[in-house]
Formats: structure tokens, sequence, C-alpha cells
């Protein structure tokens, strides 16, 4: 198993390499959509969202080069690049009328990222993407963190014209709201996609890694949701069997869901060789309302999960999710650093367990 670290793209910095290299990371899983910018919507846009993305063009081949060059300078290797803008595919998602159009430059993206040599894309395949969080003292000691509480929110809250994923990928009309579909016409969309994409992402050597809907609610805004039991991930791979159809494994929406075995479940996949790579987050309670939690004290047996992996022969990577932030001048990479050395240690135990941890320099030299 490889200990990874997953960067916003304002947190690509010197200092953050040299931070995740100290921290014993050997892998880093870059956002590059600008979550947050001109995050300011109206009130007439029916609540809030994560901001614009319009005009985002797609990354070329360049700029993913530099990436992958740019960390390997840092001795870090990039394991993923997470989430696509919505501006690149919202008419793939919505079935809208640039849909043949974006898919054909979805197709060109996955080439080049094959060469560039990016090789995993995680990505959720729904419109109303993460809404209803609210941060709050939630995790050991009053440290603030995520939660969920249905009651709290309108759940049925309309999407407004122009936004998908919870950005605005157009500019709206300021009126209209999104209609409302059934299930099985998303599922529609989502299986053409994996059935028009994974012969492409196959050829170019990139694995598409689905991240389960978060919250997983059945309706959101009065839209379905895909990806809310772990059994739900057996019709996705089944509509595209190909080796780099896998599983973004969000522990945390795992154990969210309602129903679901969250052990046998990472065994299924992980034996299946079906995971992407892995969001290690722990959280107490499950939906409609839950909270997330430090990684060493939520309803998760994270050693346990750790075990099933290292039985499973995993190989791939895990990075902390979003952490509770720490009391200090630097909460943020408190909080991270507190998870990475859980988990590196978690890791190490297993490693020694099996004979495979290696001695460290020092005694080398002594012995």
């Amino acid at each position: 198993m490889k200990l990874g670290l997953g960067l916003y793209r304002r947190l690509l910095t010197e200092d953050n390499f040299k931070f995740a290299e100290q921290a014993g990371v050997t892998h880093i899983v870059a956002h590059l959509v600008d979550y947050f910018r001109d995050a300011t919507i109206s009130s007439g846009d029916h609540g809030s969202g994560w901001g614009s993305c319009e005009g985002d063009r797609l990354w070329t081949y360049e700029e993913l080069k530099s990436l992958v060059d740019t960390l390997r300078s840092h001795k870090l290797e990039l394991a993923a690049i997470e989430n696509f803008s919505p501006a690149f595919w919202a008419d793939v998602l919505l079935d809208g009328p640039k849909r043949a159009e974006q898919m054909e430059g979805m197709k060109r993206l996955i080439r080049d990222a094959g060469r560039a040599g990016v090789p995993c894309f995680g990505y959720a395949f729904n419109i109303t993407g993460v809404w209803g969080w609210t941060r709050g003292p939630f995790a050991r000691g009053g440290a603030m963190s995520v939660g969920f509480r249905a009651s709290m929110i309108d759940p049925e809250s309309p999407i407004p014209d122009g936004m998908v994923w919870n950005m605005r990928y157009r500019a709206g009309d300021g009126k209209s709201v999104m209609a409302s579909i059934q299930p099985e016409e998303l599922w529609g969309r989502f299986e053409r996609f994996l059935a028009e994409i994974m012969p492409v992402a196959e050829e170019a050597g990139v694995v598409l890694a689905a991240h389960p809907d978060d919250p997983p609610m059945e309706r959101l805004r009065r839209q379905p949701r895909l990806i809310t039991h772990p059994e739900r991930f057996d019709r996705m791979i089944a509509a595209a069997p190909s080796p780099s159809n896998r599983i973004e494994l969000c522990l945390g929406t795992m154990q969210e869901m309602k129903t679901g075995d969250i052990y046998a479940a990472v065994r299924k996949y992980a034996a299946a060789n079906r995971i992407g790579y892995i969001h290690f987050r722990n959280v107490s309670g499950k939906v409609p309302e839950y909270n997330e939690t430090f990684v060493d004290e939520g309803d998760i047996d994270m050693g346990e999960i750790v075990a099933i992996l290292d039985e499973a022969g995993y190989e791939g990577v895990l990075i902390p999710d979003h952490t509770p932030d720490l009391h200090c001048s630097a909460p943020w990479h408190a909080g991270m650093g507190f998870a990475l050395g859980y988990m590196r240690a978690l890791i190490q135990e297993r490693e020694r367990g099996r004979g495979r941890m290696r001695a460290p320099a020092a005694l080398k030299r002594s012995a």
C-alpha cells in the first residue's frame, strides 16, 4: 500500500510538496478544478454553490505533463486527478445538446492524460454533486469538521438553471430550475458514458474511478442519486467490465450509507482489483445524519480495513480525505499530519507483520 495526499490546485505548492515528503507521502491526488472561485451565488439562484467554472477549458497534454514532471522533481508521483470540471461534461451529465461535442473532448482529455503519465481520474457521475454539508465542532475536542443534517436543510431545494455538480457552468436565467428525472434515466446516461469512454481509457492506460454519491441520499435536490449502496457498484462494473472501470473507494461515504457491510465491500472490490484509490476517512452516524471524525474515532475500524486490503494484496494508494482541523496556527496541515501519521503506522504494522518492513538506514549501518 502507498501513502498519498490530496491537494487542491491552490495547495500544489513547493511548501506542500515538502510537507508531503516529510510525512512519508509518495503519491499525490491533484484537484485541478478551481473550486470556490467566484463562490458568491445570488439568492435568486435558489442557494449557494461552489462557484463558477464557466469558461474552463480542457486541460492540455502540456499542462498534465508539467504536473507529472513537477511532482517527480519533488520525489512524488501523481496517483490521480480528482474530478472533471463540470464545464467539460455538463451536457454528458444532463444529456444536453452539446453532449456529442463534450464526449469527444473527454476522450481527447483521456488520451492526453495517458500520454502525459496520468494513471487515473477520479469522478462522480451525479447531477447534484456534494451538497448539504455544514461545518461545526463535530469531532473530538470540538474540532471543526463536516456534518450532514437532512433535517436542517431542504433536501428538495431545486437546482438553478445553469448549475450542475454544485457549480455554475453557464449563465442561468435566474428563474428556471432543473427538471427532475427518474433514476433509470440517470443510469442510462451513466451506462452510455461508460460504454463510450472505457474503450478509450483502456487503450490510453488510464483508470476511471467512480466515487459513490456523497451524501448517499437516494434523492437530493429533486434528482436521483446512483451509488448510494455498495452493491450499486456491481451494476456500474457490469455496464463496462474493462479493467479501467474502477471505484474511487471513499470509506467515509460507504459508511454513511444506510445499508451494506463496509468490510465485505472492501474485501470484495479489493480482491477483484476494482479499486482505483482510496479515501481513508472515518465518520460517525449514517444518512440522514452523520459527522466526519478524526480517522481514529469514528464507526469504522480502520485497522481492520488496512488488514483486509493487505490480505487482498492491494498495492494502490490511500489518501486522507477531508480531516477535522486541529486547533493551532496551521489547522489543515496539523489535521492532515495527524491522519497521515496514523495511516502510515497502520500500513507499517501490516508490513512488519508480513516481514516486508525494511530496516531503517541507521540500523543497517550498525549491523
